[in-house]
């Protein structure tokens, strides 16, 4: 006697079917979205800077001062005021490297323009196509800082101050807002200031460890002595 023909259940294998392909499409979107978040765009290049941490060098001296600014945080502009002389001069004179890290935590404070990631990531533009003028931009973005809570600087206005600064060739890399994934990919690796729970600017560091600000001297020409 035959043995019946045993019936197959196409439905329980086009649902199996089914099954998996809707897994690999969620694993393919997982894969695409993770990636999505985790790009940090392209890095600037220069002899000045360090693509890995994100710091634009300036000067040539043993010890070492890094700072991590936002161009629409009104302390970090106070810090430029205050100090910025006094660290001009340790640059100058060979006793310092200055590590400026151009960060953004302020963005939300600017209408919707993402002002703070649009300037850093300027700042990254000039110092890639004209290192020696670095530092004169970002001391001209701080005379002409925009207040919080406002939409910040067009790019077009941001351009100008590049120019005002002597740079060339930076225009197309501003008005793209080339580095500002990058830029916000690195304000993530901001160390945190002993005593805070979070980013904050201005963050300083000495030699490589990362001080309170109220470690910061008032007089600005006492600032060598955290060097020793």
């Amino acid at each position: 006697m035959a043995t019946p023909a045993r019936k197959v259940n196409w439905f329980a294998i086009w649902i199996s079917v089914a099954v998996v392909v809707v897994l690999v499409v969620v694993g393919a979107l997982v894969v695409v979205m993770n990636n999505q978040s985790t790009s940090a765009g392209p890095a600037p290049t220069g002899t000045n800077i360090n693509a890995d941490t994100g710091a634009i060098s300036v000067g040539t001296g043993a010890k070492t001062m890094d700072t991590y600014v936002d161009f629409m945080c009104p302390i970090c502009n106070q810090f430029e005021t205050t100090f910025g002389n006094t660290i001009t001069g340790l640059v100058s004179d060979s006793t310092i490297t200055l590590n400026v890290h151009p960060i953004a935590i302020l963005d939300a404070s600017s209408q919707g323009t993402a002002f703070s990631s649009r300037a850093a990531s300027a700042m990254y533009c000039v110092a890639e196509v004209a290192p020696d003028k670095a530092m004169a931009f970002m001391q001209s973005m701080y005379k002409n800082q925009p207040a919080e809570n406002s939409s910040g600087l067009t790019d077009e206005q941001i351009v100008a101050i590049a120019a005002g600064a002597g740079v060339t060739g930076a225009d197309s890399c501003i008005t793209s807002n080339k580095y500002m994934k990058y830029v916000q990919s690195m304000t993530k690796k901001t160390p945190i200031q002993p005593g805070q729970s979070g980013i904050a600017t201005p963050t300083v560091a000495i030699n490589g460890t990362t001080i309170s600000n109220s470690k910061l001297p008032s007089d600005p020409t006492k600032l060598i002595g955290l060097f020793s």
